[in-house]
């Protein structure tokens, strides 16, 4: 799992067969097409193909699935789109799963949490933690995975008037910005490390973090850490506010005219 995990997070597109053949030539590893087959729906990876997603969290029939609403829209400042997204984690006895919050706009992590199980209460946390600290984004993004679609994760975001956007099949592209942390953190971190257990886990992804947000400068933010971009450009809650009323207006009268 650990070996299948570093290929996936560097080469997304590896279905079962391809998976199966990689695992023999990088890591000398001969393991059946079912067994490579199991342990990819265990960690819930799907190759990235069209009209097909990488679901780390699995969708519930019974939950609603909220339409996309960021086509050809650009996060333009911090608080604008969050994203959030699931991976895993290895440990030295097993895995855990991490979730993260990230401001699309700085790239800044807003929050974050670890938890040893899939329940969507750790999403729910890390949501909750991030408004309070961070104020109220103006629209959320996540894919269509259980944790999101939960009645309790949704009205959180609800009570706080965030607009619910989740990616559509096939757009795994919609989460580009998570994709790049999670191949940051694992080659700059966690494929460096082998971590006892979730608390040592979480104790060195929270230094990971913090260098990520306040020291690691990145080539799409002109070299600024995250943080810069984040504080340089955070607007007051007023002028939030006003760009959401906005939004919901134009949302509302683009609605109206598709209906007529």
């Amino acid at each position: 799992m650990d070996a299948i995990d570093r290929l996936f997070t560097e080469r997304p597109i590896y279905g079962v067969p391809k998976m199966q053949d990689m695992l023999r030539r990088e890591f000398q590893i001969i393991i059946g097409i079912d067994h490579t087959r199991r342990l990819m729906r265990q960690m819930g990876l799907i190759a990235i193909y069209p009209q097909k997603s990488r679901n780390t969290s699995l969708p519930d029939k019974e939950h609603t699935v909220y339409p996309y609403l960021l086509r050809g829209i650009t996060a333009s400042h911090p608080n604008h789109i969050w994203g959030m997204d699931i991976t895993y984690i290895r440990l030295e006895q097993g895995w855990c799963y991490l979730v993260v919050v990230i401001d699309w706009c700085s790239r800044y992590v807003i929050s974050w949490e670890l938890s040893s199980t899939m329940e969507s209460e750790f999403c729910i946390t890390a949501l909750t933690n991030g408004i309070q600290s961070h104020g109220t984004p103006e629209i959320s993004n996540t894919d269509q995975g259980s944790q999101f679609t939960d009645r309790k994760f949704i009205a959180v975001l609800k009570d706080h008037t965030v607009r619910i956007s989740m990616d559509g099949r096939g757009r795994y592209i919609d989460n580009i910005f998570t994709e790049r942390l999670w191949r940051s953190l694992k080659y700059e971190e966690v494929y460096l490390k082998s971590y006892q257990d979730i608390e040592d886990a979480r104790n060195n992804i929270a230094d990971y973090f913090q260098f990520y947000n306040e020291r690691r400068p990145h080539q799409s933010l002109d070299y600024q850490t995250p943080a810069e971009v984040y504080y340089q450009n955070k607007q007051s809650p007023q002028e939030s506010k006003k760009k959401l009323q906005v939004f919901n207006r134009r949302s509302t009268s683009m609605l109206s005219t598709s209906t007529v």
